[in-house]
């Protein structure tokens, strides 16, 4: 028992002087470089900024197709990327940019909407992009009529 006790001490003695390097110098310079760089890079962001965030299409006669470009800039400093982009209906379609949006550069995000719906319609459309908020939301919105013109008849409680 007490050979065995004295073996792990004298192991640990020799594990823990072994250890005498000096980890600084072991150091490399350019990683420590390209470290500081990434921190760096790491808080730019892209930054959509749009023109406009809602549109309004006024009247329009139910299954009427209707569409806008919403028209953005890359307000940030690194390049934007969009991931995606839904809407919260299937009767409103985006169709987006696939290549990346440099800082300055301009994009535009198409929003088709086939007239679905009736009376006041609001549509929302998000989008998904590496900026710092991770999404952005679009809105558009329609007071929808049946085909002919004439607005749908508002029930009241006491008709």
């Amino acid at each position: 028992m007490k050979k065995s006790v004295l073996i792990v001490a004298i192991l640990s003695v020799f594990a823990f002087s072994s250890c005498k390097d000096n980890a600084a110098e072991k150091v490399n310079e350019e990683n420590v470089a390209a470290a500081a760089d990434r921190d760096a890079e790491s808080g730019k962001f892209p930054v959509m900024t749009f023109d406009e965030e809602q549109f309004d299409f006024g009247t329009i006669d139910k299954g009427t197709n209707v569409e806008h470009v919403f028209k953005f800039k890359n307000t940030g400093d690194a390049p934007l990327m969009i991931v995606n982009a839904k809407s919260s209906c299937g009767c409103t379609v985006p169709e987006y940019t696939k290549e990346s949006v440099a800082p300055g550069a301009e994009g535009e995000m198409l929003v088709k909407f086939n007239g679905s719906g009736q009376n006041q319609v609001s549509k929302t459309v998000t989008i998904t992009a590496n900026t710092q908020k991770g999404s952005e939301t679009l809105t558009i919105k329609a007071f929808v009529t049946p085909k002919g013109g004439a607005a749908a008849p508002v029930k009241t409680p006491n008709s």
